[in-house]
């Protein structure tokens, strides 16, 4: 089956098409009112980004919804997270979920490196968030399997870094599918070497305690859990920190040496390549002791 029909076919069958979209087609997902526009879709996108960024949303969103029923996707997604943020706009999920909805439905098979791509997949890591809890009050209701399908598009079609975190926890909770811990790990790892901060410190967690691991990976544990607090901002430093002080108090002093140095080396990397020579050089650290 051809990966477009299979996609189709897919959110079909989830009702991830809301009736809205069923009925109109996508455009039927934008509100405000459909009058001749009076910009083209780049212009209007650009007019409501300017406002955005000014503090005068009203003006933005009339001018973002010109540019996404014409179907400028940037547009579209901004609407949505302001729908699901109650940015500007009285908060309302239902309408950020048909946004999302309609831009994943119309885009999700351009190219993954293409000038959507962005806005693409991190509509379809929103709509699979929406799946994990439903959208109370209304037809979208928690799906736990295709949530996980969702996330898993978005991580290996496009590589959204945020959708590998949300499917390598998937699978270290058995959520919407069996627990695979192994492969929760690569999805997080994946995430880690392209500086997604959660999946750096749960990364780190798991290798340092490896309850779930055939193997703990101490030093590589302590070396990520290092990274994350060093990059952690306001919302993620203080439960970043307390896990990084627990492995790094729980350490040997040998430990803690070789994880700050890969640490220093990682941080200071020039290019992806060498980050992940650092990466694997401390998955594979044995102790002096050891190595003679």
């Amino acid at each position: 089956m051809p990966i477009v029909d299979a996609y189709q076919r897919s959110v079909v069958a989830a009702g991830i098409i809301v009736s809205a979209l069923v009925l109109g087609g996508p455009a039927a997902a934008f509100d405000g009112s459909a009058t001749t526009p009076d910009q083209d879709p780049v212009s209007a996108f650009r007019t409501g980004t300017k406002a955005y960024r000014s503090g005068d949303k009203e003006t933005a969103l009339e001018a973002l919804r010109q540019a996404a029923r014409q179907g400028h996707v940037g547009a579209q997604w901004r609407i949505g997270r302001m729908y699901a943020e109650g940015d500007g706009v009285a908060e309302d999920d239902l309408k950020a979920f048909k946004y999302f909805n309609a831009l994943a439905s119309a885009h999700g098979y351009e190219n993954p490196a293409g000038p959507n791509a962005h806005y693409t997949s991190n509509a379809i890591v929103a709509l699979g968030a929406y799946y994990l809890t439903g959208i109370r009050d209304t037809n979208v209701k928690p799906d736990l399997d295709h949530a996980r399908w969702l996330f898993n598009y978005a991580a290996s079609y496009f590589s959204n870094t945020d959708a590998q975190y949300r499917l390598a926890l998937m699978f270290l909770e058995g959520t919407g599918g069996e627990r695979d811990p192994m492969q929760g790990a690569r999805w997080l790892k994946r995430a880690a070497e392209r500086d997604h901060l959660r999946s750096q410190a749960t990364l780190g967690d798991l290798l340092f305690h490896g309850d779930v691991l055939p193997m703990r990976r101490p030093v590589a544990g302590l070396m990520w859990l290092t990274i994350a607090r060093e990059r952690a901002g306001a919302a993620d430093r203080d439960w970043i920190a307390e896990k990084q002080e627990l492995a790094f108090s729980a350490a040997s002093e040998e430990q803690r040496r070789a994880a700050v140095d890969f640490a220093d080396r990682w941080i200071v990397a020039a290019t992806p390549s060498e980050r992940r020579v650092v990466a694997t050089l401390a998955e594979r650290w044995l102790s002096a002791s050891a190595a003679d």
